[in-house]
């Protein structure tokens, strides 16, 4: 029986170890909750501004094209264009370019419709490229004034009364440059 009494005595000096091991448990995953419900908070705070009045601004300095209410915004969409290789105008000898093109849209539509157009689009694009010579494309306001360029002309096909820098194609990258 002296056994017996052991035992029973052991388990009660068990028992106040495992609550306390459930409490610590409980408490850490509250703190978690609360840590992760505050982090999220705070993210959604910076994506969704409080301020009315910076609304209102952004409202107004929107063009026309506003997404319908309860539309998710996607990030941008781009279009890779097929590689272009092009004679330059010779400076010093025979020169070439070959460039590799992403077009920045407003939309897939958009994009769509930047592929139905594809072979004239490319046609023009080489007869822009081939005009060039290597001393224009050099500098980076050169590289620069020819992806304006380009965005105009693609524009243009696109959505033939567009004012120059308006249009469906909001941006030209060159993903790959060499004149040689």
């Amino acid at each position: 029986m002296a056994k017996d009494a052991k035992p029973e005595a052991e388990g009660a000096v068990a028992a106040p170890k495992k609550s306390k091991k459930l409490l610590i448990i409980i408490v850490a995953a509250l703190v978690l909750v609360l840590a992760l419900g505050g982090g999220g908070f705070m993210v959604w705070k910076k994506m969704h501004p409080a301020d009315e009045e910076e609304d209102v601004e952004v409202a107004a300095a929107k063009p026309k094209t506003e997404k319908k209410k309860g539309a998710k915004e996607t990030g941008p969409i781009y279009v890779a264009l097929d590689q272009f290789t092009v004679n330059l105008v010779p400076d010093n000898g025979d020169q070439f370019l070959q460039i590799m093109i992403s077009v920045e849209v407003e939309d897939l539509l958009v994009g769509d419709r930047l592929k139905n157009y594809t072979p004239k689009l490319r046609n023009n694009v080489m007869l822009l490229l081939s005009g060039k010579k290597a001393a224009e494309l050099i500098t980076k306001a050169g590289k620069e004034a020819l992806a304006n360029e380009i965005r105009d002309l693609i524009n243009e096909i696109l959505d033939p009364g567009a004012k120059p820098g308006y249009g469906p194609v909001k941006e030209v990258l060159f993903t790959s440059f060499i004149i040689q």
